[in-house]
């Protein structure tokens, strides 16, 4: 698994349901894209908004229509450990390839362990551990190496935490390039995160121009895909202003792709004033044409 990974968003009908055509669409498209791998259940699917149920049908959905032809990896993150263990369980069955969960920093060493070595046994070939900290610097390295020293199957790190480039480094460094790193709410210092060796990258939406920027820099062609990359960073600073802008965001901009039939999102303060629709229309129609002029490099990747 490597370069591009993107988070799925979860589609919804009209009537606020899973719509599941919308979001086997969605998984053809990621693949098209030419992604390496791709995440459902993460924090851009906002699943703090789904049932058990809707999570176990969302993993068979993507699972079947995926049918292996790139990894997929399920965020079982939940508000309590029994919960996270019962969708690892599921996430198995249906056949994915690995699981991302967060690891609280605030938690001390031995019970983060302790739970992952319970998630380890039931887990498919990949455990990721999502590094999550908005506002700080996130899991302790000498944690991170304790983890990764003791599960086995602790081969992924995802890091979305303050000054993630230099933490990149940082782990690298300490594993000696044996865990797997990746970024994601990181996404406006990409070229920063490609330089520093990062495996693979989490963003949300607009795949093939990610895909695009990343081939283009492991070609070597360094300025080619630095130039790519300033021209996609206006949306992003739309988008990134807050994680309830980027779902938002998102979502309209896959229903403006054809992609969903609705942009409707379960996050209560996914919303837009009016002084952010017409910046966010603005913004959809950049992100449109640039996905447009990168189709080709995309499919070639």
């Amino acid at each position: 698994m490597k370069g591009i990974v993107p988070s799925l968003n979860t589609p919804f009908d009209k009537d606020g349901a899973v719509d599941h055509v919308s979001l086997r669409r969605l998984v053809n498209h990621t693949i098209d894209a030419g992604c390496g791998g791709m995440l459902g259940l993460a924090v851009a699917g906002e699943h703090m908004t789904l049932t058990l149920e809707e999570k176990a049908r969302f993993v068979e959905v993507v699972a079947e229509t995926n049918a292996q032809r790139i990894p997929f990896i399920v965020s079982v993150t939940a508000p309590d450990k029994a919960a996270s263990l019962a969708l690892t369980k599921i996430a198995r069955s249906a056949g994915a390839t690995g699981i991302c969960v967060q690891v609280p920093a605030a938690e001390d060493r031995h019970e983060n362990l302790g739970f992952l070595q319970d998630l380890a046994a039931h887990a498919p070939e990949i455990l990721m551990v999502q590094d999550l900290d908005w506002v700080g610097g996130g899991l302790p390295l000498d944690d991170i190496v304790c983890l990764f020293d003791t599960v086995e199957k602790f081969s992924w790190l995802k890091i979305e935490t303050q000054q993630a480039g230099p933490k990149y480094s940082a782990v690298l460094q300490a594993t000696d390039g044996a865990l797997n790193v990746c970024g994601g709410w990181a996404v406006t210092q990409l070229m920063d995160a490609m330089a520093r060796g990062v495996h693979a990258f989490i963003p949300t939406g607009i795949e093939g121009v990610y895909v695009a920027i990343h081939t283009l820099y492991r070609a070597g062609k360094t300025t080619e895909a630095r130039a790519l990359f300033e021209r996609l960073l206006p949306i992003l600073n739309f988008s990134n202003q807050h994680i309830s802008t980027s779902i938002l965001f998102f979502k309209q901009l896959r229903k403006a792709e054809g992609l969903f039939d609705t942009g409707i999102c379960r996050t209560e303060d996914a919303r837009f004033d009016a002084v952010q629709d017409v910046e966010a229309r603005h913004a959809v129609s950049s992100a449109l044409d640039l996905i447009r002029q990168c189709r080709p490099a995309a499919r070639s990747a």
